[in-house]
């Protein structure tokens, strides 16, 4: 199975994830660039969804809430957070643009009918994680803390000649608190946009083990086991997160091999 699945450079969908075309249960995720006036309707269907307004200021209606003029920040790489929307199942919603913008759109299995909401950039914990050369700057989107049904949502930007997720870390196993099982999504962008980062996503036994080349706009499926991502020098990355399990909870478990740096 290929876990990369690559952006298109042209046209209003750059990318989509389904449960069906990853081959597993709860993850989907979407991306779409937008120009002045164009909008993306989603119908009403079983998902919960996470609409993150990556960059630009749009509109959206949902039923009878509307919010308008979500200014949003210039470009993923901005030092803050995004504005957000959380859409219970059975919601459609209409997004529109008011200028140039990019969507990312996370969505899992709904069971609950709890209200639609705009997720204010205020209300997103955002943190550094790791040190040295392993530093990375990360913003909840949406939390376990948060209400959502299945979906977590967080984005994590990481400078040049840096590592992230990492050391190797892997959720596949139903064993809280020490571990959560939890499918994933990595979108990716990079700054300047012809650069690339290297992701691995491997098994103890390597009965999985892919090693990636990821360009701008690229989406990298994780089903199971470690996935840490290597940023060239001169080149920044940014990348969504989508996870989703049968429990709403994260848990972790560092790749035995190289927890010892964490030690130090």
């Amino acid at each position: 199975m290929n876990l990369l699945v690559k952006g298109r450079r042209n046209g209003r969908e750059i990318v989509r994830v389904t449960p069906q075309s990853a081959g597993w249960t709860y993850v989907g995720f979407a991306a779409y660039r937008l120009a002045t006036g164009e909008s993306v309707v989603l119908e009403a269907d079983q998902f919960e969804r996470c609409i993150v307004v990556l960059s630009g200021t749009v509109s959206v209606r949902s039923g009878g809430s509307v919010w308008s003029e979500i200014a949003g920040r210039q470009s993923v790489f901005d030092d803050c957070a995004p504005y957000a929307v959380y859409l219970p199942r059975g919601a459609a919603v209409s997004v529109t643009a008011l200028g140039d913008a990019e969507l990312g759109v996370a969505s899992a299995p709904g069971t609950s009918a709890r209200p639609a909401r705009l997720i204010e950039p205020s209300s997103m914990k955002r943190f550094d994680r790791g040190s040295g050369a392993n530093t990375r700057y990360v913003c909840d989107i949406l939390p376990e803390s948060e209400e959502a049904d299945h979906l977590l949502v967080v984005e994590v930007r990481t400078p040049g000649g840096h590592s992230s997720s990492y050391p190797p870390h892997k959720h596949d196993t139903d064993n809280a608190p020490v571990e959560s099982s939890l499918e994933e999504t990595y979108y990716h962008r990079l700054k300047p946009a012809q650069g690339f980062v290297f992701q691995r996503v491997y098994t103890d036994d390597r009965s999985l083990d892919q090693s990636m080349a990821v360009e701008d706009h690229d989406v990298v499926m994780v089903p199971r086991g470690y996935h840490p991502v290597v940023v060239p020098y001169g080149y920044e990355s940014y990348y969504l997160n989508v996870m989703a399990g049968p429990t709403r909870e994260w848990h972790f478990k560092n790749d035995p091999a190289h927890e010892w740096m964490l030690k130090r």
